[in-house]
Formats: structure tokens, C-alpha cells, sequence
């Protein structure tokens, strides 16, 4: 019997399988199809800064996230001989309205609140260090936010996939759970396709899918999956060489040539298809602020289901009424930058120590619906992608 059945693996049920395994736990990870395929593969890997002096739950777990980042992106090359692309390749963020002209400005005082740096930029300094960045309409504002990194999903999963299974994790690809045994407040065993699999804990890591396996828990975390549709370009060479934000869209550029443009959010269940209409709006998009991308190769499109949660912040711990049960999902649009602080504050739960930062705001039985806390998801729409 395991010590750990981790239900669900993208990147939040893999992080944490290869923290707790680092422990010395003996885990295993089953997942309804392949993992590391859905929300977490689909995404741009944008990991923005956050003020480290904030008392804010959110802001904790993301700046204990972007420190682990970098430290994990150097264990995992170090032990897989994988580069996840980490990179500080800093960012500008745009406003070509007047309507996004608030949101703008209010952000850039709250990255400068918490000490990080947001420089104003005039057109012609624009023009200087993103020469190919020549945004359609009249420009209202930008800002330059140099500490912006950035990751390559694909890349960062296969590492952390080859790095379990070194530690010894056991990942079961097409195992999904159907339901659980439970007896005096404990679950005895998560109930498969391919029967009974028991273990001392069990977490549901599952994102968009989580909320039906928690109803069967007697949880009701208020999670919904939204769609982005993504499209990936290829040129010659790299024409622009930070990522590129505005309001909830961005470009993303790879050391190799490619660029990848994002996101739509859509109502659309879980259908993951893209759409014309969805990769129609990319394309204007970019080349309303980099026009040389017409030329352009296009290598494919996809789409992702974020986790959505109705308060905008994450569902992180232990089961009401259960002693060995525990969720971590509803990451949104921040999954993969979250990913290594959500798998260490889990991990420190699970085996009976005090987590790093105060999660009393992500507990499972909290009201989402409160109006205090749903205000925190204006203040981070922006900077989590």
C-alpha cells in the first residue's frame, strides 16, 4: 500500500508526487487518460513577480513559488538532463484603451508597491528595446516589469514525469476513480477502473475534473472549467524577445523561433475544441501589436480547461470530516506557477508539519461567494496567467 494516492496528474498532482517522494514517500499517481496532457501542458508557462512583503495567502504562495521554480528548474536539469526553458526574459504590459488604462496603472503601482520594478515606457523607448512590437490604434500606456520569467510547459512536465519515476513514484496513465470506500472518517480505498487501490492518504489533484470526485467525498469545491484556446507561430528567428501582456492576452516568445499567442476564456464545458472565431481573435491580436508576424508559420493550435474557482483563489487542504483526504486544485490560470509552492504546502500538511504560509483562505469549506475574498481575483486577473 502506498502512503500517498495522488488522483489526477498534471502539474500540480506531479509536483507534489516529487516532493513527497523526495520525503521518502512511497507514492502513486493514477490518472483518467495520459498525464501531464491537459490544463498544465496547454498553458504559456508565464511565471510574473509578486510582492514578497505582502501579507496577501495569494501572494505568499506565489512568491514561495517563483523561488522554488528556480530552484527546481535547476534540480530537475541537473538530475533529467531536461532544460524547462526557465528564463527571465522580463515583460511589457500594454494598455491601447481607455478602458484598460485602469487596470493597467493599478497594477503597475501594486508591482511597485511590493518593490518590483515597473518602468513606464514612452513610445520611443518602446520602439528601442522591442523594435518589432508596433501596436496598432493609439498607444495609452506601458510598462516595462523586468524580474517576468517564463517556463516551456512541455518541457517542465517531462522532467518532473522522469524525475518521479527516479524517485520511485508508480504512475498509472488510464486509471480513472470513480468513487471511494469510506469507514469512520477515513478513506479506505479509491474505487477504479481497474479496481480498489488504497493507500494511508489520498489527495484529489485533478483540476477542472475535481469537483465531481469531491462531491463524492462530501466537499463542494465551486470549480468550473474555462477554455483558452492557444495558437503557436514559428519564424526564422526571434522578433521580439519578452512577453508581451495585455489585459489577459499575451505573446510569448521561445529561444527557438516559435511565439506563442493566448488565451481566450470560454463558458464551454469541457470541450476542448478550438474554434475559428478563437484563433481568428489570436491572430488579430498579435498582429495588432507585431505586425511582422504575418509572415509567419502556423504550427498548431489547442486549447486547455482552467480551473476556475468563483473567488478566484485555490482550494488547498484537508477534506471536512475526513482525516486522510486532501484536495489541491483551482489554480486557474496560474496552475504551473503555483505548482512547486501549492506541491510543498501540501506536502508539509500531509506529513503533519506546519505549512510554510497561512492557507486558512484556500480551505475547502470556506464560502466563495464572500464578498471580501472574490474581490482578490481583480487584483490578480492580470499578473497570474
Amino acid at each position: 500500500m502506498s502512503d500517498c494516492l495522488i488522483v489526477g496528474g498534471g502539474i500540480i498532482g506531479l509536483s507534489l508526487a516529487y516532493e513527497l517522494a523526495g520525503h521518502g514517500l512511497a507514492v502513486r499517481v493514477i490518472d483518467a487518460g495520459q498525464p501531464a496532457r491537459e490544463a498544465s501542458w496547454a498553458g504559456a508557462g508565464i511565471l510574473p513577480p509578486a510582492n514578497v512583503a505582502s501579507d496577501d495567502p495569494l501572494d505568499q504562495l506565489t512568491v514561495l513559488s517563483n523561488k522554488l521554480h528556480r530552484q527546481w528548474s535547476a534540480e530537475l536539469r541537473d538530475s533529467t538532463r531536461i532544460d524547462n526553458g526557465y528564463r527571465r526574459t522580463g515583460a511589457i504590459y500594454l494598455a491601447r484603451s481607455g478602458a484598460e488604462l485602469p487596470s493597467l496603472i493599478a497594477l503597475a503601482d501594486q508591482l511597485r508597491f511590493g518593490g518590483i520594478e515597473a518602468e513606464r515606457l514612452p513610445p520611443a523607448s518602446m520602439s528601442q528595446i522591442e523594435p518589432a512590437l508596433r501596436p496598432t490604434g493609439s498607444m495609452t500606456a506601458a510598462y516595462l516589469v523586468p524580474d517576468e520569467c517564463q517556463l516551456r510547459n512541455p518541457r517542465h512536465l517531462k522532467a518532473l514525469l522522469m524525475a518521479c519515476t527516479e524517485r520511485g513514484v508508480e504512475i498509472m496513465p488510464g486509471v480513472a476513480a470513480d468513487d471511494f470506500e469510506i469507514r469512520r472518517n477515513r478513506v479506505r480505498a479509491v474505487l477504479t477502473n481497474r479496481g480498489p487501490l488504497s493507500a494511508d492518504v489520498v489527495c484529489l489533484t485533478s483540476g477542472s475534473w475535481t469537483a465531481a470526485l469531491a462531491a463524492k467525498l462530501g466537499a463542494r469545491p465551486a470549480i468550473r472549467p474555462v477554455r483558452g484556446q492557444m495558437l503557436l507561430l514559428t519564424l526564422v528567428r526571434p522578433i521580439v524577445s519578452r512577453i508581451i501582456n495585455e489585459g489577459s492576452r499575451y505573446l510569448v516568445p521561445r529561444d527557438d523561433g516559435r511565439l506563442l499567442i493566448g488565451s481566450t476564456e470560454e463558458d464551454a464545458g469541457f470541450d476542448k475544441s478550438t474554434t475559428a472565431g478563437g484563433i481568428a481573435g489570436l491572430l488579430e491580436f498579435a498582429l495588432g501589436l507585431v505586425p511582422d508576424l504575418a509572415a509567419a508559420q502556423i504550427e498548431r493550435s489547442w486549447a486547455g480547461l482552467r480551473p476556475s474557482t468563483t473567488d478566484g483563489l485555490p482550494y488547498l487542504g484537508r477534506v471536512p470530516e475526513l482525516e486522510n483526504a486532501f484536495i489541491a486544485a483551482g489554480h486557474f490560470r496560474a496552475g504551473l506557477q503555483l505548482s512547486t509552492g501549492t506541491a510543498v504546502i501540501l506536502s508539509q500538511l500531509i506529513r503533519g508539519l506546519e505549512p510554510a504560509i497561512d492557507i486558512s483562505s484556500f480551505r475547502l469549506d470556506r464560502d466563495a461567494s464572500d464578498a471580501r475574498l472574490s474581490a482578490r481575483r481583480d487584483v490578480h486577473e492580470v499578473p497570474l496567467h
